[in-house]
């Protein structure tokens, strides 16, 4: 009972926590195809093979079959390649790398984003949305944090380009042009789609809960923890919401985030990233922050609802499994 109670005043207090928030706030298709020109070769040769000149002269038909190909799967590998992980060399690889996190976060995805392409290993924390006990130690109050080798790193623009100096060796043979639109982009997504997402992802009451579902996995929470932080979290979180849709004038959040994806889709203009043929640090903050939408209602009515779906399932392709290790 004294639990229940705990939950009750948890819900009862979300109201005015979220006040007080707002305002702070691809092998076998290979064989297959050359199995498949061989037999067709195979099968050709011995319906020719009673006219030697004939069989001849079909051959180089089939070598042109068999080129036509390889040349296909050859152009195909490289177009993997280039849209696969981007590691960096190991001198320049750190050795410790630890992020506070909350996981639904859109910022501490943004860093994610980068630490998966790049294939850095990092350990995470899951801090616990209300009480943030796992990083009372630092003076520094909101997430991300991240710790790369005994070093105190804070917001997710500044932890990006510190650790991209860090990591990055030939960052400064960029075009001044790429540079120009690879920054305008990321301010871009700092300064307004982030705005956008918590609206839509908050919308109602079960959206709020939706998002709020991984504090269940996620962390080394009791059972109290879990479900206080769920609930008191998902309230606090569906009112910061319409105090943020108030702030940033948006009327219809479903219509401000299709408009918001067309536009990145817009600033593509046919590239397969806004990198050219591999993201830059624009295209990792747009995936990242999208990253924790992408499967709740909000993302999939997104991705049925724009044309940014192609360009994310590269993104997934490029960024790849996580580089995350045990803590």
């Amino acid at each position: 009972m004294r639990r229940l109670h705990g939950i009750s005043a948890a819900f009862q207090s979300a109201k005015v926590f979220a006040t007080v928030t707002a305002r702070n706030t691809e092998h076998r298709l290979i064989q297959s195809a050359l199995y498949s020109t061989r037999n067709s070769s195979s099968s050709m040769s011995h319906i020719f093979s009673n006219n030697k000149h004939d069989d001849q002269s079909y051959r180089p038909s089939a070598n042109v079959v068999s080129g036509t190909v390889l040349f296909s799967v050859a152009a195909s590998t490289l177009a993997k390649e280039a849209h696969a992980k981007e590691p960096i060399p190991p001198n320049f690889r750190p050795n410790d790398v630890v992020l506070y996190q909350y996981e639904a976060c859109p910022f501490c995805n943004k860093v994610k984003a980068f630490l998966d392409y790049y294939d850095i290993p990092y350990k995470i924390v899951e801090v616990n949305p209300l009480s943030k006990k796992e990083i009372k130690w630092s003076d520094y109050k909101k997430v991300p944090i991240l710790m790369v080798d005994g070093t105190q790193m804070v917001d997710s623009s500044d932890i990006i380009d510190k650790l991209s100096q860090k990591v990055r060796p030939n960052i400064g043979n960029k075009s001044t042009s790429n540079n120009d639109e690879e920054n305008k982009w990321r301010k871009w997504v700092d300064n307004h789609l982030v705005h956008i997402l918590s609206p839509n992802i908050y919308r109602s009451a079960s959206e709020a809960l939706e998002s709020f579902d991984y504090i269940t996995t996620q962390g080394n929470f009791s059972f109290y923890e879990r479900t206080v932080a769920k609930y008191a979290g998902a309230a606090a979180m569906y009112f910061v919401s319409k105090n943020l849709k108030k702030k940033y004038n948006i009327t219809d959040e479903r219509a401000s985030l299709y408009e918001a994806a067309e536009t990145w889709v817009d600033a593509l203009n046919g590239r397969d990233f806004l990198g050219g043929s591999k993201p830059n640090l624009a295209d990792l903050a747009v995936f990242g922050v999208l990253r924790p939408i992408r499967y709740l209602k909000s993302g999939k009515d997104m991705v049925e609802n724009t044309r940014i779906g192609s360009w994310y399932s590269r993104m997934e392709s490029a960024v790849g499994q996580p580089s995350k290790v045990q803590a």
